[in-house]
């Protein structure tokens, strides 16, 4: 079977007597429904090289966690020229429109208003399933959702004993380290670097990506039985190593958790490594940096974030990560 479906000849053909020169009407004849974070997305393609990918990214999360309206997501493949994989899309947004591109063949548009996006990429691209997955499929996906139906943070999460805890900090603050060495130690894990708000929940309650680590190169100094794994891009072009969590019989899972405690790392050089509070207001700050959108969707997720902030708010200053553990250990078996 071909792996996708000749799209540029049908572009020189007419469709019920008009010609298609932008692919407007372009068939899309394959078509499955995957759920990220329990949400349901349909995907329409004309190459099966979409939904492979599409099962490696979603394929363990279950149907039935929320009862939303479906995102959409259309994406062609055309053959293309190069056999070079593209560069790094570049992102841009105004208003509810938000582009992913490339070059001139390889590119995604979102409308976040239509909770609806699609996209051309060439053979080469998809075929290079990585690089598909992190910088179009799993991006494109999340952006609607977002847009849509909860609230990023840009934090990990781990539980102790029933009490949940957002890992806070810029890109390189030791999140994934830190969320990876507590799942080690016997915590139960939900998510590495990105965390979902679900807006309509009374609860301060998010939802993550249980299946996988994903952690930078230099973790493998860090847990010597990382070493061998291979490296890939991430979404916006981060290397990392992943890590499917199902090869690890020992970890402990959840896709949801409630949120007791938000933290945040000092990794540093400290004689005596502690908790200290921080403040509500500095946390806001850091938490609220959703850059696209509507307005009125932003003043929701703005909202979403304010709810979160009812939860305990702390730095913690360490430099070494069993010394880490032990602190959030030890906080959350007192406030219990």
């Amino acid at each position: 079977m071909s792996n996708f479906i000749d799209i540029e000849l049908m572009a020189e053909a007419e469709i019920g007597g008009v010609s298609d020169p932008v692919l407007s009407n372009a068939e899309m004849p394959l078509r499955a429904t995957y759920y990220p974070l329990g949400f349901p997305v349909e995907i329409s393609t004309n190459s099966r090289y979409i939904l492979e990918a599409a099962e490696e990214s979603w394929g363990q999360f279950c149907a039935g966690s929320f009862a939303q309206p479906p995102l959409q997501l259309r994406i062609g493949v055309l053959e293309g020229e190069s056999n070079r994989c593209p560069p790094a899309p570049v992102c841009r947004s105004q208003r509810n429109l938000f582009s992913m591109v490339a070059d001139v063949d390889n590119f995604v548009v979102c409308d976040l208003e239509q909770r609806f996006a699609f996209g051309w990429l060439t053979q080469t691209a998809v075929e290079h399933q990585s690089y598909l997955r992190y910088h179009f499929l799993e991006a494109a996906a999340l952006i609607l959702l977002t847009s849509s139906y909860a609230t990023p943070v840009h934090a990990a999460c781990v539980s102790y004993r029933e009490r949940g805890f957002l890992l806070c900090g810029d890109s390189g603050a030791g999140k994934s380290s830190l969320a990876y060495a507590c799942a080690r130690a016997g915590w139960t894990y939900t998510s590495d670097d990105s965390s979902y708000l679900i807006e309509d929940s009374d609860e301060r309650r998010v939802v993550g990506n249980p299946y996988k680590f994903r952690l930078r190169p230099s973790g493998m100094e860090l847990f010597l039985e990382l070493e061998g794994h291979a490296i890939t891009p991430q979404a916006w072009g981060k290397p990392s190593i992943e890590i499917f969590t199902a090869e690890m019989p020992d970890i402990v899972t959840a896709s949801s958790c409630s949120v007791d405690h938000i933290v945040f790392l000092n990794r540093q050089s400290f004689d005596s490594p502690g908790f200290e509070p921080y403040p509500k207001e500095d946390a806001m700050r850091w938490l609220n940096q959703i850059p696209y959108g509507t307005p009125a969707r932003r003043e929701i997720q703005r909202k979403s974030l304010l709810k979160l902030l009812g939860a305990d708010i702390w730095e913690l200053r360490y430099s070494d990560l069993d010394d880490a553990i032990n602190l959030l250990e030890s906080i959350a078996s007192r406030l219990k």
